[in-house]
């Protein structure tokens, strides 16, 4: 993805896209143009696309918009599993000048219905295993949008369909006359602090992460064959399995059905992808898998994480089976993908790495002041691919978009080198006795003790309303939790962190609450512990 001319910044070049562009044209139009059209682009768990058939449906469902009287920024909730219809649909919206919602699959009717009504959505594709629900959300929302079924392949395809509107329509609709900075498309917040909010984000933004961090970070070639855990509706997976690989012809692996390790598994062994992104959480279920591929069984030549911070611990054991890296990285919805990560060649466990090319990264203390380095700061990122904003929402756009600058939520250091450590999120720090302690830090700690699979820190108020850390922990498979294990752990934790920081109560739990993306919604902890509080007849 190269246009024309270049731009330097403070943080390196980037790309400045001429007045007219299209980000599906754009991604369409280079494979045919390479002559990559007979190249297959998608493999899905029923049937696969070559460049040149991806280019003619994503057109026809332009023209199918069209045809149905779309008119250009008009929004269509799209709730599609990850088969060859997501990236369909995605892209004919975006030629027609649609705004495509990605939304995510495993939501409730009462969160369907919100997005409906938030986003004034006129349309909604939605896979047929996911119609009970969505119809239930319509109803709550007394809304009347299109109904379009992404029905399985090989299904008979119902009158109101994606494959039915494709078959309907042969002509083309004209590309929409739409520039890098009109709105392309939206995606929810994940909801890790609450209610999620509609990030609206622009066909540059699409170009710019693919161009500063799949091409000059991750390093992503045209031989590659890529598979993503993340899901397409995910910023991370969107860019992981639909702007990166089309950006330069390589093939995409797509699973629809939820990334457990043996369906990745499965995945890594027939389909043989060099390039995978994943999770901490997969990555850590991954490990500790019966069925863990051994090294000659794959051809995986680079690994990407991001949600949360990798665990050191992870990483090296991952390194030391595979003989592959992990970049860890961060990205968010707001910056549409990662912005700070691990560079191959360079990777250093235990941290998030340096700034991307392209981007811009600062750390502010309380008092709104740069932080020395070693110094726990709030994270502000300047970039190209930032959201112009929550749709309807001023308050909180003024909050996270600061001038040219959006406010992470996120608490990291910097060392001398320049690599940030992640130092948890700002609304999850915790002051004990005057000073803060990362949650992460003391997850990842009890994370190398043989029994803890996962573990999830709160601060939680004692008898004086003091707060005090209280840890969560899964058990690995075939542990048991036993009296004297709080104890064992606590023990554990002192003598590789300072004393203040250990856990003063530890609960086992069969699982934390994560959203989709595998990031732990610490929030519900507090709220569970907060209700506990309010109801005397609760246990302690």
């Amino acid at each position: 993805m190269t246009p024309p001319n270049t731009a330097a910044t403070a943080a390196g070049t980037v790309a400045v896209l001429p007045p007219r562009y299209n980000a599906a044209e754009d991604l369409l139009a280079r494979n045919l143009a390479a002559g990559r059209g007979d190249k297959v682009a998608y493999v899905d768990d029923a049937t696969s696309l070559t460049y040149a058939a991806l280019d003619a449906r994503a057109r026809r469902f332009a023209g199918a918009l069209r045809d149905a009287g779309f008119r250009q920024e008009e929004r269509l909730l799209l709730c599609a599993l990850d088969t060859v219809d997501f990236p369909t649909v995605f892209l004919g919206c975006l030629l027609a000048g649609v705004v495509p919602v990605a939304v995510n699959t495993l939501l409730t009717a009462d969160d369907y219905a919100y997005m409906l009504e938030h986003s004034g959505a006129r349309a909604v594709v939605v896979s047929t295993p996911l119609l009970p629900v969505m119809q239930a959300a319509i109803d709550k929302s007394g809304l009347s949008p299109t109904v379009i079924q992404a029905a399985p392949h090989g299904d008979a395809a119902p009158a109101c369909s994606v494959g039915a509107m494709l078959a309907r329509t042969r002509s083309p609709a004209p590309v929409a006359r739409t520039g890098p900075d009109d709105m392309a498309f939206w995606l929810y917040s994940s909801g890790s602090t609450g209610r999620p909010k509609g990030t609206v984000h622009t066909h540059g933004n699409l170009f710019h992460t693919a161009d500063l961090y799949a091409r000059q970070v991750l390093g992503i070639r045209e031989d590659d064959v890529v598979f993503s855990a993340a899901k397409l509706f995910f910023a991370y997976g969107l860019g992981n399995a639909l702007t990166f690989p089309m950006s330069v012809g390589a093939t995409t692996v797509l699973m629809a059905e939820r990334p457990t390790p043996t369906a990745v598994f499965r995945r890594l062994r027939e389909q043989r992808p060099t390039v995978f992104y994943g999770v901490p959480t997969l990555f850590a279920g991954m490990l500790a898998a019966p069925d863990l591929p051994a090294r000659d069984e794959v051809a995986l030549r680079v690994c990407t994480s991001a949600g949360e911070a990798l665990p050191r611990d992870i990483g090296e054991r991952f390194l030391a089976h595979f003989g592959c890296d992990i970049l860890d990285g961060i990205g968010s919805t707001e910056m549409l993908h990662i912005f700070l990560s691990n560079r191959p060649g360079e990777v250093r466990y235990g941290t998030t790495g340096q700034a991307v090319p392209g981007y811009q990264l600062k750390l502010l203390d309380e008092r709104g002041e740069p932080c020395a380095p070693g110094e726990i700061g709030d994270l502000y990122i300047k970039g190209p691919s930032a959201a112009l904003m929550y749709w309807c929402n001023r308050d909180k756009t003024r909050d996270t978009f600061v001038g040219e600058w959006t406010r992470s939520g996120d608490k990291y250091l910097r060392d001398a080198d320049g690599y940030y450590t992640y130092a948890g999120r700002s609304d999850d720090m915790l002051k004990v006795g005057g000073i803060y302690v990362s949650p992460f830090e003391v997850e990842a700690a009890l994370a190398l003790h043989p029994s803890v699979l996962e573990a999830a820190v709160i601060g939680v108020a004692d008898a004086d309303e003091l707060v005090k850390p209280k840890a969560f922990v899964v058990l690995r498979p075939g542990q048991q939790w036993h009296g004297g294990m709080a104890a064992e752990l606590q023990a554990f934790i002192k003598s590789r962190l300072a004393p203040y920081k250990y856990p003063r109560q530890i609960e086992c739990v069969t699982e934390l609450p994560k959203t989709a993306t595998g990031k732990i919604q610490r929030f519900r902890l507090r709220q569970r512990e907060e209700a506990a509080r309010q109801s005397p007849t609760t246990p302690s």
